[in-house]
């Protein structure tokens, strides 16, 4: 079965071109979305910063530069995603540019210690709506992510919360969004325990945001990536298995990783062919279709 991975990063957790690739073929990956990083220095949490090219390129995190490189070398196994930080005042013709010149065709990875729901944001996201690009919003919550210390920040918290999601999915109904990240997935379970803690256990508690707001929001969609997805969704295996049938057409297979530990899990689920093929490609295909040409 064809799988996209549609969340990874070039020059990541020490994988190399060649490394990602190898891994790419060892782990039966077709194709993988490629996400920038673009962030001011003091908003990279240094716990996570040294698993990117930060250290030696010493810009962003990961500039779509490197992302670049990558498609150019394999451009039949790469899909480009470069996200400007919005506060800038070039970031709408950044993004472009980003479309005509290279076809980018996600907006991603959005990591910033902002409110999602900014002015300068919606304008952006909704200019990502005009032209076909997916939006994937990384989410951490300031009490889940306290550091103990004043410097240099008593928390790593990026995006807001799950009402700030809400009203962007209000805000800019014409564009689809990825939820992603500890701050969006503690919130399969009705609790609040991800208002304190990064990655909850312990069963699910049914009714949870992600149920509502899929429920409520046809153009929000789950990335199901790294160590806060895989943590929320064997949670309950029962639940998750529910849930994803409920919404065939919104969940997609995604790593920001390299290991193999999500397809292990969705294989264990007994879910039907035709939703895994939906999970392992088709949705990430529906939603990255060509790119509308903009004026720059």
């Amino acid at each position: 079965m064809k799988i996209i991975d549609a969340h990874n990063h070039p020059d990541y957790h020490g994988h190399n071109f060649e490394r990602v690739i190898e891994n790419m073929d060892r782990n039966g990956i077709d194709k993988a979305w490629l996400l920038s990083w673009e962030a001011p220095p003091d908003e990279f949490d240094p716990n996570t910063i040294y698993a990117t090219a930060y250290p030696i390129d010493n810009g962003c995190p990961t500039p779509f530069r490197i992302c670049w490189e990558y498609k150019q070398k394999a451009p039949d196994r790469f899909v480009l995603g470069y996200a400007p930080d919005p506060r800038r005042p070039d970031a709408l013709q950044k993004l472009r540019t980003a479309v005509n010149l290279y076809n980018v065709q996600i907006c991603g990875e959005v990591k910033l210690r902002m409110m999602y729901d900014n002015p300068d944001a919606v304008e952006m996201f909704r200019l990502c709506g005009e032209m076909g690009l997916p939006v994937t919003l990384h989410f951490d919550n300031a009490g889940a992510q306290r550091t103990g210390v004043e410097f240099p920040r008593r928390s790593w918290w990026y995006g807001g919360d799950i009402d700030t999601l809400e009203r962007i999915l209000k805000l800019c109904p014409e564009t689809k969004f990825l939820g992603h990240a500890p701050g969006f997935w503690c919130h399969i379970s009705n609790d609040d325990l991800g208002a304190i803690i990064a990655y909850p256990k312990g069963q699910v508690v049914p009714g949870g945001r992600i149920e509502r707001l899929l429920d409520r929001y046809d153009n929000l969609y789950c990335d199901c990536s790294a160590g806060s997805c895989l943590t929320a969704l064997t949670r309950d295996p029962e639940y998750t298995k529910k849930l994803i049938l409920a919404h065939p057409d919104r969940f997609l297979f995604a790593r920001d990783y390299f290991d193999n530990r999500l397809y292990n899990f969705i294989e264990s689920l007994g879910l039907p062919d035709d939703v895994r093929e939906l999970f392992y490609h088709g949705n990430s295909e529906r939603i990255v279709p060509a790119v509308k040409e903009v004026r720059v």
